[in-house]
Formats: C-alpha cells, structure tokens, sequence
C-alpha cells in the first residue's frame, strides 16, 4: 500500500543526507517530489534518477531556501510544474559549530539565515496555495539539540528551537484552514557530518543513546511519511523525536 499516492512534496535540501532519505521514500511512497540542491547538480540529477524509478514525476531545483526572493519563485515554479504542494518538508540546514567565546557573527548569522530563517521563507509562500486547496502538511526539520542545547552549538540549537516555537504558532495560525504544522527532532543520525567523527567518538555518542545505535536518514523519513500522509490528519502542532530515546 502506498501512503502518500497522488501527493505532491517540496523537500529542501533533498540531494544529500536526511533530504535525499526523505526524497527517495516519499517517491517509494507514491508522492511526485520536488526538491531543492545548492551546488551538486550531478547528485541532484542522480536523486531524481533514483526517485523517477519508482514511476513518479521528480524534479530538482537549484534554490537557496535562506533567500526570500529564491524561495517565492521556487514555489511559484513548483506549482506551475506540479500543480500543487501538499507537503512541504523544510530540510535545508548546516552548522558551524563552535564555543561562543570563539564563535563570529557570520558563524551565527549563516545559520540563523540557512535554518531558521529558509523555514520562515518556505512557510510563507505556500501557504497561499495550502489555503486555496484547503489541505496541506508543513514539516519542519528541527532538532534534539534544539530540545534541550548542546555546547559548541548555540546558533544551531538557537535556530532549531527556533523551529520549534514557530511551527507551534503556524499550526495554530492555520489549523482552520486543515493545515497541518509539525516538527522532527532528530538525534545523532548517520550522515556526510558524522562520518568526520573518530570511533571513539562514535562510540562515546551510542553509549549516550539507549536504543544503542546512530540513527539513519530512511528513521526520519518514516517519521515525514507519518506527518505527510492521511495517517496523521489529526496530529498538528507537535515535535516528533526520532532519536531512538535520547531525548526521554
């Protein structure tokens, strides 16, 4: 059975990592997908190779989503090629991590700008059309560490609670319209970012994790299948913890 048949999905950030997980599965699902890449265009393409076997429509998108302007044509060109956008999933993010004795104001401001502020810029402009449609899934990646900090990373976790206390105000907002906000908080999940760390470390992070593993990035995308689908039509305004009891 196919959760999301007949679903169009927005991911930004879907040509690598987590993005590219949530690409892939929302194609296995049945969900035509759109996504955006900033500076790989052969992984993007390759992405959308991937996606298009499972016999959807796939498109990738050179956007930055931390623009504004960027962000507005991006849905307007989403929607001229699709139609509609009933899930939007905000994946874009990086981290520039450091103590804040050390940390600059560039090192703050590009994160603030790339996670946070991309939320508020792909939120804005869709909701227009989630309006007219009546009908809409709006996800927000946030994370554990916006949940409860982590030293070396305030501008991360500043922006990923950031996420958090804005998706409960949209959900709120827009609940009448029967759209949808909700927020994923990931916990230390296997990506490009973790494959830096010595075994040691690795191993320091696991024994931390009852569950006794990393994460993935297909434990994430489950988790967006859920908040994407008709399986949660009556679940808004909540932040979502993959993070295999980390955060308990």
């Amino acid at each position: 059975m196919s959760l999301l048949n007949g679903k169009v999905a927005l991911i930004t950030g879907g040509s690598r990592g987590i993005g590219e997980a949530i690409v892939l599965k929302f194609a296995q699902q049945g969900a035509d997908v759109a996504f955006t890449y900033l500076s790989s265009e052969d992984k993007a393409q390759s992405v959308v190779q991937a996606a298009q076997q499972f016999g959807v429509r796939a498109k990738a998108y050179k956007s930055d989503a931390a623009d504004y302007t960027e962000a507005e044509n991006l849905i307007t060109d989403v929607l001229n090629e699709f139609g509609k956008i009933d899930v939007l999933i905000n994946n874009a993010g990086i981290t520039k991590d450091t103590l804040m004795l050390r940390m600059s104001e560039e090192q703050w401001d590009q994160v603030i700008e790339v996670n946070l502020k991309s939320v508020f810029n792909l939120t804005k402009h869709v909701l227009k059309p989630m309006m007219k449609q009546k009908a809409g899934s709006i996800i927000n990646m946030s994370s554990v560490v916006g949940v409860f900090g982590n030293a070396g990373q305030a501008n991360y976790a500043a922006s990923k609670a950031g996420i958090i206390g804005f998706t409960k105000s949209i959900a709120k907002e827009v609940g009448s319209r029967n759209i949808r906000c909700n927020a994923i908080a990931p916990g230390f999940i296997e990506t490009d970012m973790t494959h830096i760390l010595t075994e040691d470390q690795k191993k320091a992070y696991i024994d931390s994790i009852p569950l006794k593993r990393l994460g993935n990035g297909n434990d994430v995308a489950e988790a967006c299948v859920y908040l994407g689908s008709d399986m949660s039509t009556y679940v808004s305004g909540q932040v979502l913890s993959v993070c295999g009891a980390l955060n308990t």
